[in-house]
Parts: C-alpha cells; sequence; structure tokens
C-alpha cells in the first residue's frame, strides 16, 4: 500500500508541474498581451490547487506513516535526522520547501478571486507561481540527487 501511495505522490508532482508551468506562461502572455484574466487562467489556477492540496494530503500521509518522516525523527532523534543529509533532505527539507510552495499557490489562487485589475492578477499570480514553481523543483528527489534520488515516477 506505501509503494502505491508513493507513486501516486510522485505521479502527482508531473500534475502539479504541468500546470505551474501553464499557469506561469498563462499569466505571462497574459501581462505582456494586456489580455483580460479570463476563465482559462481561472481553471488552470484552481486544478493546480487542487492537485497541490491532493499531494499534500498525499505527502501528509507518507510523511506520517512511511520511512523517512516521522519515523527517522522518532528512531534518530531531531538531531541525528539534521546531521544525515538524505534523512534530512526527506524529514525537513522536502517536506518545508512543498509547504510553502503549497502556501504560493493557494495565496496566487486568493488573488485570482480579488477585485483587482486583469493586469495586476496576471503579474502577482505569475510571481506567486513562478517562485511556487523553483521552490518545487528544487524540493522534488530528482533521479540524479545521489542519496535522494527517487523514480522519475
Amino acid at each position: 500500500m506505501y509503494n502505491a501511495i508513493l507513486i501516486l505522490h510522485s505521479f502527482l508532482r508531473w500534475v502539479i508541474i504541468v500546470l505551474a508551468v501553464v499557469s506561469v506562461f498563462k499569466s505571462l502572455s497574459g501581462m505582456m498581451a494586456g489580455r483580460p484574466f479570463g476563465a482559462a487562467e481561472e481553471k488552470t489556477g484552481l486544478f493546480l490547487m487542487i492537485a497541490a492540496h491532493t499531494t499534500l494530503l498525499v505527502g501528509i500521509y507518507l510523511w506520517i506513516f512511511g520511512p523517512w518522516g516521522l519515523a527517522n525523527i522518532r528512531n534518530l532523534g531531531f538531531g541525528g535526522v539534521m546531521k544525515d543529509r538524505v534523512y534530512r533532505f526527506y524529514a525537513v527539507e522536502h517536506t518545508t520547501g512543498m509547504l510553502i510552495a503549497i502556501v504560493l499557490i493557494t495565496i496566487a489562487r486568493r488573488v485570482s478571486k480579488k477585485s483587482i485589475s486583469d493586469g495586476a492578477k496576471h503579474k502577482r499570480i505569475f510571481w506567486l507561481i513562478l517562485v511556487a514553481l523553483l521552490i518545487i523543483l528544487a524540493s522534488v528527489p530528482w533521479p540524479f540527487m545521489a542519496g535522494i534520488a527517487r523514480p522519475w515516477l
């Protein structure tokens, strides 16, 4: 069961990355062209937030019940986890980075609901999602990361 949930968590990262890239490009093109903030941007932001929050819930489950998060802290103590690069990544760095990114995505969704000019919406959403995307890319355990690596899916 744990492996199936981990695969779901890994799959959802791709959904988030694709939706974030789409959102960044829609916001950038909307800013540059002076386009109104429309239903397409609204739906992309909504689906991005849903995917991020779903991934968060799955990740919380993995952190609590899996071998890399809370179990390592219980077994090694927080100091022991912080001394090991791999344990620290999964117990602290990945979790913290993703939480910050999800907060930024949620704020971007909130911005899309505000009564501000379309240009301001595009600009704020662009920056919020771009920063969230960069944090996500830095916090994912990519296959090329020695010791931390996870498969592409």
